[in-house]
């Protein structure tokens, strides 16, 4: 089998594989890491790999864009709500009980659609990630939510969280989790057993929301905006 890959270096004592979201594999290696020692590393994680490249479950096809008229609904934190495109004219989306957009901003709806999420991801995210940072004593540098395509969320070595605004759909355990995952990696960088657990003790139910994740993740793309 053979499979492409990129590889990113860094000050890291161990070769990590993941696949990311669009199915590309990425190689995090110690600085000065052989080609040989990579290559070994794929070779003995390629029958994971090939089951990881190849889960239709959690790489799904490419969603469809909504249109964005009167019915139509659209998930925020685990839940569907209707939208209604109104004959009143008012800057950007309201959100009561239901999203509306005016009629004369229709054509934008995309646009504004997606600042609303990710105001609302900076707003729901900030003090959770607070939370658990202070219960875990860990310090980070800086939270970043933006359009992040293959990753629901990452921690870069210089320890800045980065956030896909897309997740501020999802239920709240599900943020929870998400923002654990990636607090527990500036204790322990590698998903060892250690670092589920120390995962376990913020969020008991972790493993409900990797199910989620896995089944609904679709959804949280599926309009693209």
């Amino acid at each position: 089998m053979d499979i492409a890959y990129r590889v990113i270096y860094s000050k890291r004592k161990t070769i990590g594989l993941t696949v990311e979201r669009d199915r590309s594999v990425v190689v995090r290696a110690p600085m000065g890491a052989s080609d040989e020692a990579i290559r070994q590393a794929m070779e003995a994680k390629k029958l994971w790999l090939y089951e990881k490249v190849n889960h239709s479950q959690k790489y799904p096809p490419q969603p469809v864009r909504k249109e964005f008229v009167t019915g139509e609904t659209l998930m925020y934190l685990g839940r569907f709500y209707r939208l209604e495109v109104t004959d009143d004219d008012y800057p950007g989306v309201r959100f009561h009980g239901r999203f509306y957009i005016s009629r004369r901003q229709q054509a934008a709806a995309g646009r504004l659609l997606r600042e609303w999420y990710i105001a609302r991801a900076e707003e729901k995210l900030t003090p959770r990630i607070h939370y658990f940072a202070a219960a875990m004593g860990v310090a980070y540098r800086r939270i970043m939510v933006s359009d992040l395509r293959v990753r629901w969320a990452s921690c870069t070595p210089k320890n800045n969280l980065n956030f896909n605004w897309r997740i501020v759909k999802a239920p709240a355990f599900v943020i929870d989790y998400l923002i654990v995952h990636e607090l527990a990696h500036l204790l322990e960088p590698n998903h060892t057993e250690r670092f589920w657990n120390i995962v376990a003790v913020q969020v008991p139910r972790y493993t409900v929301a990797k199910a989620w994740l896995l089944e609904n993740g679709a959804r949280l793309e599926e309009d693209l905006i």
